[in-house]
């Protein structure tokens, strides 16, 4: 009888395990696809797919990062205790809900959930997220998520992202809507529209949005630019205008391929006889964020330390751009295409398209700077990575050596592509660096 007993004991024992296996195989199913840090660079991905399909100009592309990637950190820092909410560090972000401690929430679901809220209420047209999100959904529930589970940490993401899209209006993004066009003049030296397209100044307004992490667009001024003069061949302003121009002509292939590289224009417009073709890429900031995705899974970082990776640049890209639109409007410098075409020669043109906005600083150098310090802050000083970012656009790798070193090639790029003197390079390095540090030494993310 007693060994009986033990049997039926044994039999009710290997049940209860392989019931529990079963359960755990069911959950690890879910659980694993929702902590995959591949499915956050998906969801980055998609975003950036959703702004190159619509033409989003490089400035609001950053809001739009940056707004996105922080509800998505939120959830993270609310769920895992090893991450500090930003609440109280950036401008005026206060009140971010907290999870019910009574209930279980899916950490990945959850934050993937609050980004498509905030991408798709940033985003046009409208509704362009909502299919993936609801794919998101159906993919948990597929996989075995317990309907209880599924319905709380959609509904935990949702709150979240509807704390910083309220949050986000403050900004002062609407107002620069409606904001008066930039008043071009035909004072010598500074701006005007450039070919092909002559498009009007994109974003005039965008040095008075809310910054994140610093106190204002013009936290750190930059010296002035170099004074216009290209009556005097001993200028600086016309040495500046003339290695432009000899650097184009001479440019090697490393040069070129630099140059095409780190090109991360929304829109340029190509003619082909009197047919116009527009090419549509990655903004910069989007190409920063891709490098962001590729350190993390070089290094192997997981769901949450991804998140952080996307986040920690996203701020410091977004500050930067408000800072670099700053001075482009109060110093509005001429294009070198347009000083060298009126004033040496008419038959000069640049590898790249001139964007449309002035020239100083590059803004290109600001953002590429502030981000490689973010990213070094996470990663180290000497993280070799080769950047596949424009592998999608026709554009072969590039090798790093650091986060750095990647920075300092894209502010050159800028010389190189016609459409930046060294000054505004430089100066553009130098701004990206100050706002870089300043938000690597404010911020405190990890424990």
């Amino acid at each position: 009888m007693m060994k009986l007993n033990n049997f039926k004991r044994g039999l009710l024992v290997a049940l209860s395990i392989s019931f529990l296996l079963l359960s755990c195989s069911k959950n690890t199913k879910y659980e694993k696809t929702f902590s995959d840090p591949k499915l956050f660079r998906q969801t980055v991905k998609k975003l950036s797919d959703v702004m190159v399909d619509n033409i989003f100009s490089p400035s609001v592309a950053s809001r739009n990062y940056a707004y996105s990637n922080i509800a998505a950190y939120e959830v993270v820092a609310a769920l895992d205790s090893q991450y500090i909410s930003l609440n109280g560090q950036i401008n005026d972000l206060k009140e971010i809900p907290l999870p019910d401690k009574k209930k279980k929430y899916n950490l990945g679901l959850s934050a993937i959930i609050a980004y498509c809220k905030v991408a798709e209420s940033l985003t046009f047209p409208e509704g362009s997220f909502k299919p993936y999100t609801d794919s998101l959904k159906n993919l948990a529930k597929v996989e075995g998520m317990p309907d209880e589970l599924l319905n709380n940490s959609v509904s935990y993401g949702d709150e979240v992202g509807k704390a910083i899209i309220d949050w986000s209006k403050g900004d002062n993004y609407a107002q620069t809507r409606s904001a008066p066009k930039y008043s071009v003049n035909n004072e010598e030296g500074r701006w005007v529209p450039t070919p092909p397209g002559y498009i009007q100044a994109v974003e005039p307004s965008w040095g008075k949005i809310r910054t994140l992490a610093i106190d204002s667009g013009s936290q750190f001024l930059l010296a002035r630019p170099p004074a216009f003069n290209m009556k005097d061949k001993n200028s600086e302003f016309y040495k500046n205008a003339l290695e432009v121009m000899n650097v184009g002509k001479n440019l090697t292939k490393e040069q070129n391929h630099i140059a095409n590289f780190w090109d991360c224009n929304p829109y340029a417009i190509q003619m082909i006889g009197h047919v116009s073709i527009a090419t549509k890429k990655i903004s910069p900031g989007g190409h920063w964020l891709n490098i962001a995705g590729i350190a993390s899974e070089i290094s192997k970082a997981d769901f949450q330390k991804t998140i952080y990776s996307y986040t920690f640049p996203s701020i410091a890209i977004f500050d930067a751009f408000v800072c670099a639109w700053d001075e482009k409007y109060r110093s509005s410098v001429i294009r070198p295409e347009t000083a060298i075409n009126k004033y040496i020669t008419p038959d000069w043109h640049p590898l790249l398209q001139t964007p449309p906005f002035p020239e100083y600083p590059s803004a290109h150098s600001v953002i590429s700077y502030a981000g490689a310090l973010a990213l070094t802050k996470i990663y180290g000083d000497h993280f070799s990575f080769t950047d596949t970012s424009e592998l999608e656009f026709g554009i072969p790798s590039r090798t790093f050596k650091s986060f750095i070193t990647a920075a300092n090639e894209a502010g050159i790029s800028r010389l190189y592509g016609g459409i930046h003197y060294r000054s505004g390079v430089e100066e553009g390095l130098v701004q990206g660096k100050q706002i870089g540090n300043y938000i690597v030494n404010k911020l405190k993310m990890k424990k």
